[in-house]
Formats: structure tokens, sequence, C-alpha cells
């Protein structure tokens, strides 16, 4: 398992790789995955999650997480020793912020949560009806309770 954390902002983010390594060990046992993928996380400012947003995705706003999942099949195999390249999770530490105020939660928590939100998209789970977004809510809550 490969995993790279940039972090473009002028904040202290560093114990966040050993928490996000922590999350993605506890994903990849709750799917029953192996371990040989890589990804990158990028923790970014608020304008440019908002030029992501809108460049990418057609939204002209901030946003708190946008993932870029390389995987078509969320049921992928592994061939060989070379890695599956998950893809690319971009966090906004403004916004997360702002939700963790809002909900309650400490920065920690919030980032935590948007982590493995981004993560499961990355593994091709989605909530863009119920049934969907049921499955994936209960596994955010199931690795974030681990």
């Amino acid at each position: 398992m490969e995993f790279y954390l940039s972090n473009e902002l002028n904040i202290d983010l560093s114990k966040f790789e050993k928490i996000y390594n922590d999350l993605l060990l506890t994903t990849l046992k709750v799917l029953k995955k192996e371990s040989n993928y890589l990804l990158s996380v990028t923790f970014v400012s608020k304008d440019k999650i908002h030029e992501i947003n809108r460049d990418y995705r057609n939204v002209d706003r901030p946003t708190d997480v946008i993932s870029f999942a390389f995987l078509d099949d969320k049921n992928e195999k592994i061939c060989g020793d070379m890695p599956i390249d998950l893809g690319e999770i971009y966090i906004c530490y403004d916004v997360a912020l702002e939700n963790a105020k809002k909900y309650g939660n400490s920065i920690e928590r919030e980032l935590s949560f948007l982590f493995v939100h981004g993560l499961l998209h990355l593994f091709g789970y989605d909530h863009m009806n119920e049934e969907e977004e049921k499955v994936m809510f209960n596994l955010q809550d199931l690795i974030l309770e681990n």
C-alpha cells in the first residue's frame, strides 16, 4: 500500500498521515480488500477546491471533499505485484472547519470523516439514491467507529 499526503496550506496537518493510514487499513479490512493500492490525499484551500469543483463538476462553489476515482469497477482484482491506483482525494480544511463547528464535531473527526467518505468514493461507492446512501453511510460509520 502506498499512500501520499500533500498539504498546500500553512497549517501543520502532519498528524493526519498516521490517522489516515490507520483509517485506510480499517477500510481495507471492512471492505475485505487486499492492501496493494496507492492513493493520494491533498489538503487544499477554499479557493482551490472551489476551482476544482467548478472546473470538473460544474458546481460553482467550494465543497469539503472531492474524489477522483481511477477504478471503473469496485470489484477490480489485483494482478501481480503492481499496485492499483485508486485515485486522488482533495480535502478543504476551511470547509471542514466550518462543518465541524456546524455539526459539533472536532476538526479531527471531520477531517477523518471526509477522508473515509472520499476513500469510499474511490472504491466505487456513491450516494446518488437512498439505497446507495444507506450502504455508503453505514460503511462510513463502521469504519470510523473502529
